[in-house]
């Protein structure tokens, strides 16, 4: 690749996700640079800006025949990663679609997916040649870009095939697939490369993975075709499969990397919470893969959809390989059908529990890391976190929770949080501990509050912290709002001053979502928080919606004074804190009559959650009397947006025989298999079926 050819592009003229495209040339040079550094700097940079979140720009496009020369040059380092990065922008511009016009980030349509498609169409034959590279790195990508790109499709099929003797299982894995995308794409070679893939997949001579990855892509050539008999196939091949060739022992621990981050007790990097740092340790966690098989396992799950009973038979066979690896992607496999799907899976759970093992601690905390996400679906589970807990605590004593071992810690806490979060007090003295000496106390926090036997241990532990908070330091906000949240759960009286102090903080340093959240967790207490009205009332008239409206909230729970509050709550129906003012009306009650006028107009609004609002207001304080309306409302706004759900239910739930009419919607909802509810999360689709049934059980 010359210089002068890559400086003869105006580069100028184009964009990417940042601006002008100036820097392309750089990063393309930096590709090939014969420093490690530079070049990852370089790929990040392309990727971060010039193919940002998968889009094709025009620079993009214009990349291509640098990126397809440095490929095909034998002596360029790191040529497995831009074919991987060819093969990244011909895939995105392949699920784009051909008639579409797109628009850069200034506006300016684009069509630079059907240009980038042209170039890497016009070059497929180098496929051909990589796919017979003497290095895996250049082979592997380009198997798949093989299959998708060259438009001799007879002649790919034939090319892949002839790659299955090879030694490396991934790379047989990937040929399978490639057969099969050719196959979806080209009628031709359908039904020749179908009955090639159901010939592997019977061929004992084959090792298991390859047979089901041909069982799995010879269904994904023909979904419809999917019978009876695929799982149960797809279970004996899972059995077959044993650990990697490299000799471990079935009950070897599955061993990756050292996990990246920080040692036990040292601190994050600077004004970084220590939430988000943990939260990008997560994500590049969980985008890791430990066997080869896991892909093809998940296209299974997804050709299976809802047939619930069969994917959690074949995610019992996952959760208990002898293969580690399996085991292990296995767990995430399973929290997401849990998550996404309803029914009863004790005994996945109890699968998953059986994962926490002493002897290894990375898979441990993925264990116990999912179970703590399927609260409360993870009940079963329970005892099992409880030993786990009790016998790494007898092992590394009570310092556990702050271990120098990385993932001794991590598993040793994800443990206890899950434990915690099921309300056990089992786990309290680690959350003690977690909260007395400090290292990875926000972890602790976040579960406290699930422990209200123990209100009397933690209230004074967290307000400790929640006064130690520097409100001048938004940084600290998640760990403040944190703090509030879990003593409002704990519902300990004792934890007022504490909680008016960190109102009058965070006023003074102007931090208004922090104010907001103290006044609702004063408000939680009622009369017994009476001696804050002094700081209370003044914020009623604060400058700040959502403070104003906090506090006025405040104001009714702390004195009960309805006459004071219904005017204010009134004019607040018309800002963006409106739910919060409708949902005081209707705990006020009758004495919100003069807010109905106001209510009966919002049901009339364009926006459903508004019109939610008002209808549950309305039923509250008028009763009987707006039934009709009311029902009408929830019912028309659950059938427009299902994220109102959980509000419509309570509602309906308190009307008793008044939500008649929403009988047969409600009957409906419980035929569903999919979990419904706010952000579909377990929690809420729980209590939104638990609500079903009580409102069906009614004579």
């Amino acid at each position: 690749m010359m210089i002068n050819e890559i400086d003869g592009v105006d580069w100028e003229s184009m964009g990417h996700a940042y601006g002008p495209a100036s820097d392309v040339p750089g990063w393309l040079r930096g590709m090939a640079s014969a420093d490690p550094g530079t070049r990852n700097e370089a790929f990040s940079d392309f990727y971060n800006a010039a193919h940002h979140q998968g889009d094709v720009y025009p620079c993009t496009a214009a990349s291509l025949p640098f990126l397809l020369k440095m490929a095909d040059n034998p002596v360029s380092p790191d040529r497995g990663s831009v074919i991987g990065l060819l093969l990244s922008i011909g895939r995105e511009s392949l699920d784009m679609d051909p008639e579409g016009v797109y628009f850069t980030p200034d506006g300016t349509e684009s069509r630079a997916h059907v240009d980038a498609l042209a170039v890497i169409g016009g070059r497929a034959e180098a496929f051909v040649r990589w796919v017979a590279d003497p290095d895996q790195e250049v082979r592997l990508p380009a198997i798949e870009g093989l299959g998708l790109f060259l438009d001799d499709s007879a002649r790919a099929v034939e090319v892949l095939r002839s790659l299955l003797p090879g030694d490396g299982l991934v790379e047989r894995l990937l040929v399978v697939r490639a057969v099969a995308t050719v196959a979806l794409r080209d009628p031709a070679v359908h039904g020749a490369a179908a009955s090639w893939l159901e010939a592997l997949a019977g061929d004992t001579a084959q090792a298991p993975e390859v047979r089901l990855a041909a069982l799995v892509h010879r269904v994904r050539c023909t979904p419809g075709e999917l019978g009876e008999a695929v799982v149960p196939a797809a279970v004996g091949l899972v059995r077959e499969i044993a650990p990697e060739e490299t000799g471990g022992d079935d009950d070897a621990p599955c061993r990756a990397e050292a996990e990246p981050g920080v040692t036990a007790g040292s601190a994050p990097s600077s004004g970084v919470p220590p939430q988000i740092a943990a939260a990008f340790e997560d994500l590049e966690r969980h985008g890791r893969v430990h066997a080869p098989t896991t892909s093809v396992l998940g296209a299974l799950h997804t050709l299976l959809g809802d047939r619930v009973l069969e994917r959690s038979a074949l995610l019992a066979e996952q959760l208990c390989s002898a293969d580690p690896g399996v085991r292990y992607d296995a767990i995430r496999m399973a929290k997401e059908l849990i998550g996404q799907w309803r029914g009863d899976h004790s005994g996945l759970v109890v699968l998953i529990a059986g994962c926490l093992l002493p002897e290894d601690a990375y898979t441990s905390a993925a264990a116990a890391e999912a179970l703590g996400a399927l609260v409360p679906v993870s009940e079963p589970a329970r005892e099992a976190l409880a030993a786990y807990v009790e016998a790494r605590r007898a092992e590394h004593g009570p310092g556990v929770w702050a271990a120098r071992e990385r993932l001794v810690r991590r598993a040793h806490q994800e443990a206890v949080r899950a434990l915690a979060g099921l309300g056990d007090l089992r786990a309290l003295p680690c959350v003690l501990e977690a909260l007395d000496e400090g290292t990875d106390a926000w972890r602790a926090v976040q579960v406290a509050g699930h422990l209200g036997g123990a209100a009397g241990d933690l209230t004074p532990r967290l307000s400790k912290l929640l006064a130690e908070v520097d409100f001048s330091d938004a940084s600290q906000s998640m760990s403040a709002n944190a703090l509030v949240s879990a003593l409002r759960e704990l519902g300990d009286p004792a934890a007022v001053p504490a909680l008016t102090t960190a109102v009058v903080a965070a006023v003074r340093e102007e931090q208004w979502h922090t104010a907001a959240s103290a006044l609702k967790a004063l408000a939680s207490f009622g009369r017994e928080a009476a001696f804050a009205l002094d700081v209370v009332r003044p914020l009623a008239d604060a400058q700040d919606v959502t403070v104003r409206a906090a506090a006025t909230a405040a104001l009714w729970e702390l004195e009960g004074d309805a006459a004071g509050v219904v005017p204010r709550l009134v004019e607040l129906l018309d800002t963006h804190e409106n739910d919060e003012a409708a949902a005081v009306l209707g705990r006020i009650g009758q004495a919100a009559a003069p807010a109905l006028p106001r209510l009966r107009k919002m049901m009339a609004a364009g926006y459903e959650w508004t019109r939610v609002y008002a209808a549950t207001a309305l039923w509250d304080i008028g009763g009987d009397a707006e039934a009709p309306a009311v029902v009408e409302t929830l019912l028309t706004a659950w059938a427009e947006n299902d994220a109102t759900s959980n509000h419509v239910l309570a509602c309906l739930n308190r009307m008793g025989p008044a939500a008649r009419p929403a009988l047969p919607r409600v009957r409906e909802e419980l035929t569903h298999l999919r979990r419904s509810g706010r952000f579909r999360s377990i929690p809420h689709d729980e209590k939104l079926q638990s609500a079903c049934r009580s409102i069906t059980a009614r004579p």
